[in-house]
């Protein structure tokens, strides 16, 4: 029988189509991880991976048996998180996914007291797209989840967490930036930035311009917050910024306005979310109450 950790770089191999790639993200060597590939090969008689100079590719067979190794993975996760809850809450392993639009100003602050209370927590986060996100916790990559709401999967289940306002962002020197808050009409005519597709602020501009008769600038989709914030800054458009971010980087930014939209108060429900087969329900349960009551604490010192 093939090894779990040979079925590891398969699915790394398998989701990246390169060498160098799966073996980073299996924590490996790129010489270890080919050879262990090549094992499974020989003790399954039968060639699983095309390989050429510049990526490496799934014969037919290969992306059958990646199907069957993901689920064989996901199962052997179930057992370490079963044999873990038994002991003690909140300890062990936990992989947690959740987007890069809340990821860094959740955990900035949410790690050193999540190690100070729980020492025996090793938290393992990966950011990745919202949408990306359910499926992958389907799948096995992760444990649990922190994504927005509603959540879409038969076999998930999820609790709220905390309803985050969305903040239209303009540069200092803009019109609008002399106002105390903001409406609807105020955005007609106007360039919205956003980020690219995949997104939940993406769909959310995209309503929103429809709403008020606003210009979507595809062209200048941005890459991450920060950089969105670059664009502002410079000119190009406005944008909606989350609260965590906006509180955590922009609150004390001269060159940046944050206002309320008065006549339509903009928000996204967030939540955490597992599998529920999963046998550490308590657990995630335990941990969405840690982070809603800290993410409650933080909005409220803010406003």
């Amino acid at each position: 029988m093939p090894s779990l950790r040979q079925l590891e770089y398969l699915v790394a191999l398998a989701e990246t189509r390169h060498f160098r790639r799966a073996a980073e993200r299996a924590n490996t060597t790129q010489p270890t991880l080919s050879e262990q590939i090549k094992a499974l090969e020989d003790r399954l008689g039968a060639q699983l991976v095309e390989r050429t100079t510049s990526r490496a590719l799934l014969t037919p067979l290969g992306a059958q048996i990646v199907e069957i190794a993901k689920r064989m993975l996901k199962d052997a996760s179930e057992i370490r998180s079963l044999a873990s809850s038994s002991s003690k809450e909140l300890s062990g392993l936990l992989r947690l996914g959740l987007p890069p639009t809340i990821g860094p100003y959740l955990m900035q602050r949410a790690a050193p007291k999540l190690h100070r209370t729980y020492p025996d927590l090793r938290l393992y986060v990966r950011e990745d797209l919202p949408q990306l996100l359910p499926r992958s916790l389907e799948e096995g990559v992760h444990d649990v989840i922190i994504c927005p709401l509603p959540v879409k999967g038969a076999e998930i289940e999820s609790v709220v967490l905390f309803r985050e306002p969305l903040l239209l962002t303009v540069a200092a020197d803009h019109p609008l930036g002399k106002k105390a808050h903001a409406t609807l009409a105020d955005i007609k005519g106007e360039d919205v930035l956003a980020l690219g597709p995949g997104h939940q602020l993406h769909e959310t501009a995209i309503e929103l311009c429809k709403t008020t008769g606003a210009r979507l600038r595809y062209d200048f989709e941005g890459t991450s917050l920060d950089m969105l914030r670059e664009m502002v800054v410079m000119g190009l458009g406005v944008t909606f910024m989350p609260g965590l971010y906006a509180r955590s980087e922009l609150i004390q930014d001269k060159d940046v306005r944050l206002l309320e939209i008065k006549d339509r108060p903009l928000f996204r429900t967030m939540g955490m979310a597992w599998r529920k087969s999963s046998a550490r329900r308590e657990t995630y349960e335990k941990l969405a109450g840690f982070f809603k009551k800290m993410v409650e604490a933080g909005l409220e010192r803010r406003r």
